[in-house]
Formats: structure tokens, C-alpha cells, sequence
């Protein structure tokens, strides 16, 4: 997709005389509509196929005996919960006609220069938040944990880990989701209730609190943001898993509530959770609400033209289509 370019598929042109008089049938018109199945089913259909799907991955990593605990074992299930948000997607872009890219992975921006200004928007917010909190005098990085090329292959490892994290989290929570929602109810109400979605699916996550859980929406809805700006989630792929791959391997704190083994540094935190995050790590610190607040509005100011489902809204009720910046 060419930038500037909407993603959105357009009409095909007036249909033959002929097709008139010919009436859809009661069950077609139950599932589908002038362009394609309709929103409400997609949906179901999208959300009972990855839960299966993503059952039968964990399901698969098991038989293979590793620990369920292990780094490799996470790879695995991580690599498989990705496949299971993608096969569906795949499936109903057969079913509705329309090119992968319009789910917001097009195969040919794959790892361009969205995805690496997003990388480096992303590390330099976490650097930016934990930065502000060595200012503070409330964290401390310490001392290197580990060396040499032990550290080099687990840098690597932390930055496949996080790239599969940033894939599976924003296509699944953005991407086929995201588009089929706005076309049934407009681009922020859908980005409003797919970014709590988002946030609440950090539960599972153990030593994660509530206001961790905030702190994923608001990302969240920061990714929808640079979705709306950008016309692809090749960005916020990028923020994602820079964001995390600092957080965790880099600056070594917890991430959602965990702290992952292999990390670089021997950091620690001296001081109250609300400014630290305590054992949830930085996204629990009501800082992060600041930082990404500040990276939304540069980001808003650079990135100001809408690339991202206004055809779908043109189609809407009025009342329905929400925001459209």
C-alpha cells in the first residue's frame, strides 16, 4: 500500500441490469451485506477461531515436553498464539474479498521504514520514562548481569521474543478487529473498546494491578493512534516490541507484572509504587500515563493526515462515525 493510500476497499461499479431483479436470498442477507459479511459476524467468527486456535498452540507446545516455564517453551506458544490470530484473519479475507493489507500488515511494508522509526519512537519512550525516574532518584540501574556473548544471544532472543509479542498483540488487538469494527460502529468507538479489551487481557499476567491494566489501554489506544496516522500497525509493531525488548532486556524491570530472566542490568526501584510501578514495572507508574500522553501529542503533530478507514465511515450513520481525527 502506497502512503496516503486508504485501506479500505472500494465499490466495484454500478451492478449489470440484470442483477435488479434478481432478490438475495433471507439466509444471505442475514450474513452479508453489500460488502461483504457483516460486522457483527466477522467478528464472532474471528474471536471463536483464534480462542480454538490459540487453545490448540498451547495444546501443541505442551506435547512437545518442554517446561512451562522455559524461554524456548514461550517462544513456542508465542509463535503459535501469533499463527492463531493470523489464520482467521486469512480465512475471512477470502470469504469478504479483500487484500491482506487491509487488515494493516501489508506484506510489502513489512519492515520498513515504518517499523524502525516506531522502533526507535518506542525504546526512546521507555528510555524517556525510566530516565525521568533516575532523575527522580527512584530507580537504579546497577550493574551488568550478564556478559559477552551469553548477553549478545539473549539480547537477540529478548528481541525475536518481543518482535513475535508486538505482531501477535497489535494485529490481534488491531488489526482484523479493528477494521471490522469500524466498519460497523466508525474507527475510535471500535479503538475505545478494543484497547480496554487490550488492557483487561493483561489479567492473566501475574503481579499485574489495575492501574497496569490502564496503563495498557491508554498504549493501546496510542496504537490505534499511530494506526488511524500511518494506515498500517508496521509502527506500532515496531514501538511495541522496541518498547519492550528496552524494558525488559535493556533496563531490566518487570514488564506487565513479570521479570524475565536474561536480563542485562541489576536494576532496582527505591520508592512508592504510584511513581515506580513496583512489581508491576513502569506501565503500573502513573508516569507512563504522562510519557505517553507527551509521545501522543509529538506523534499527533507530526503525523496529522488520516490514512485509516474513512471510507468505511463515509458509510456509517452519523451518529456512529465518532472521532474522525
Amino acid at each position: 500500500m502506497d502512503e496516503g493510500t486508504d485501506i479500505s476497499p472500494k465499490p466495484t461499479g454500478a451492478a449489470p441490469e440484470f442483477a435488479a431483479a434478481v432478490q438475495p436470498s433471507y439466509v444471505w442477507t442475514v450474513f452479508f451485506d453489500p460488502e461483504g459479511l457483516r460486522p457483527g459476524w466477522g467478528v464472532a467468527f474471528y474471536v471463536v477461531m483464534f480462542y480454538l486456535l490459540e487453545s490448540l498452540a498451547v495444546w501443541w507446545v505442551g506435547l512437545l515436553g518442554l517446561r512451562a516455564d522455559g524461554l524456548w517453551s514461550m517462544m513456542l506458544e508465542e509463535f503459535g498464539v501469533l499463527v492463531a490470530a493470523m489464520v482467521p484473519a486469512v480465512v475471512l479475507a477470502r470469504v469478504e474479498k479483500r487484500p491482506w493489507g487491509a487488515y494493516g500488515l501489508p506484506g510489502r511494508r513489512a519492515f520498513g521504514k515504518l517499523f524502525w522509526v516506531g522502533a526507535v519512537w518506542g525504546f526512546a519512550s521507555i528510555t524517556l520514562l525510566l530516565g525521568t525516574m533516575y532523575g527522580l532518584r527512584v530507580f537504579e540501574v546497577g550493574s551488568l548481569a550478564i556478559h559477552g556473548v551469553r548477553g549478545v544471544k539473549f539480547a537477540v532472543f529478548w528481541a525475536v521474543f518481543f518482535l513475535l509479542v508486538g505482531l501477535f498483540e497489535d494485529f490481534h488487538f488491531r488489526g482484523y478487529l479493528q477494521f471490522t469494527l469500524t466498519r460497523g460502529i466508525g474507527f475510535w468507538p471500535a479503538a475505545l473498546l478494543l484497547s480496554g479489551y487490550f488492557g483487561l487481557s493483561h489479567l492473566s499476567n501475574e503481579g499485574e494491578r489495575w492501574v497496569g491494566l490502564l496503563g495498557a489501554a491508554v498504549i493501546g489506544l496510542f496504537f490505534c493512534l499511530t494506526l488511524r496516522r500511518t494506515g498500517s500497525l508496521w509502527f506500532a509493531v515496531g514501538f511495541h516490541a522496541a518498547w519492550d525488548w528496552g524494558e525488559t532486556f535493556v533496563y531490566s524491570v518487570p514488564d506487565s507484572g513479570t521479570l524475565f530472566p536474561g536480563h542485562l542490568l541489576k536494576s532496582s526501584f527505591h520508592g512508592p509504587d504510584w511513581l515506580t510501578g513496583g512489581m508491576v514495572g513502569p506501565e503500573g507508574s502513573l508516569l507512563c500515563f504522562v510519557v505517553i500522553a507527551v509521545v501522543g501529542v509529538v506523534f499527533n503533530t507530526l503525523y496529522r493526515e488520516v490514512r485509516y478507514g474513512t471510507e468505511r465511515e463515509k458509510s456509517l450513520p452519523q451518529r456512529t462515525q465518532g472521532i474522525t481525527g
